[in-house]
């Protein structure tokens, strides 16, 4: 057998599933487990792929580091900065000394000055210890990664309604400009801008509830799910998910969609597109091939800081609708004030933030030829 660049992808492909089966195996999250494989498998296969994108992605993980030892810094200083801590509650309760709440105090770390808790912090961190949540009584490693499966759901699931819509709306705002089709599109989308999204959902949930409760109004699954095959679990969880997922994909698809319309109307001036009609191109060609192809790259910009926005607005729109979530266990976190829990939550949304930007960069140098990475 020749070691030929195709047969060795090939061969990251049986690793591929072996990797997964193992994480599996050992009683991880399957989401987890999924997106722990693909990353690993495909930063072998750019080995042979592409080396100088596999540079680019190792030195935008390296930057990651400062940044995340920033977030941690400046998260631990808020904290602090707050007005009591985890146990301030408890002293409500009468029955409960102030020594107790003192060796409790000591027994965490809360007593030394915040500086010196972050290093600890980091030093714990290293070695897979992300600290204990007093809110949960959980590890916060634990229930992190529970969570964070759930607001995935909801952050993809918003991410390909708002772009499934957005970019034929655009499209067809942009090549239908000032007809009727047009104003109904702005108008949607100044609507879409305008509604906060807890208002939003109230309004869904008011709607649902009194026409008939044919959608649930709450929570991620029901009652009888022990009871249910596999596809009914799915559409059980896409019933569950309809609300959220509008209200949270409103606001991005009218922001894509004015973004989308204004590159479109832009690129449809331009001289080349004047000359490919005039060779006689048809204008589903024009349209679709040679002006799509350079508006759609600012939304691609823009999509690694969706998520940061979905992430921001999940927490309100998971507490209204009961879903849950990454963002109403970051709220619950912060009205707590449950240190380790709220840094190990703004960890994850700064990581997935820059991940997402790093996404980005790479379907753009994918989408634009003009684009290099080096």
């Amino acid at each position: 057998m020749k070691y030929t660049k195709k047969n060795l992808v090939r061969f990251t492909y049986a690793l591929d599933l072996l990797l997964f089966l193992l994480l599996i195996l050992s009683k991880r999250n399957w989401l987890i487990s999924l997106l722990l494989t693909e990353a690993v498998c495909w930063m072998i296969r750019l080995i042979w792929i592409s080396p100088v994108l596999l540079r680019f992605i190792l030195r935008r993980l390296l930057h990651m580091i400062p940044i995340l030892l920033a977030t941690v810094g400046i998260g631990f200083l808020l904290i602090q900065a707050a007005p009591g801590d985890v146990f301030t509650q408890l002293s409500l309760n009468p029955d409960i000394r102030p020594e107790q709440l003192e060796l409790f105090r000591r027994n965490f770390g809360l007593d030394q000055p915040w500086y010196i808790q972050f290093f600890k912090y980091i030093w714990n961190a290293f070695r897979g210890d992300f600290g204990f949540s007093q809110l949960f009584k959980a590890p916060v490693f634990t229930l992190v990664s529970q969570r964070a499966g759930n607001t995935l759901i909801l952050a993809v699931a918003t991410l390909i309604c708002a772009w499934g819509f957005s970019i034929p709306a655009g499209i067809l705002a942009a090549t239908k400009q000032y007809s009727v089709k047009d104003q109904i599109i702005s108008v949607l989308a100044f609507l879409g801008l305008s509604i906060p999204n807890y208002f939003l959902a109230f309004l869904l949930l008011y709607l649902v509830s009194t026409t008939g409760n044919w959608l649930p109004i709450g929570g991620m699954q029901s009652i009888d799910v022990a009871t249910m095959n596999l596809f009914q679990r799915f559409w059980d969880l896409v019933k569950h998910a309809i609300i959220p997922v509008i209200v949270l994909s409103t606001s991005i698809t009218a922001s894509l969609t004015r973004v989308m319309r204004a590159n479109m109307l832009e690129i449809l001036s331009m001289q080349y597109i004047t000359t490919a009609r005039a060779k006689g191109l048809k204008e589903k060609t024009v349209v679709y091939k040679h002006a799509l192809r350079n508006a759609i790259n600012p939304m691609i910009t823009l999509f690694g800081f969706q998520i940061g926005d979905i992430l921001g607005g999940a927490a309100l729109v998971e507490a209204v609708t009961a879903w849950p979530g990454l963002g109403n266990l970051i709220l619950k976190a912060i009205l707590s004030q449950d240190l380790y829990l709220v840094i190990g939550s703004l960890v994850y949304g700064v990581a997935l933030l820059i991940l997402g930007n790093l996404i980005a960069d790479i379907l753009l140098a994918i989408v634009d030829p003009r684009v290099r990475i080096s």
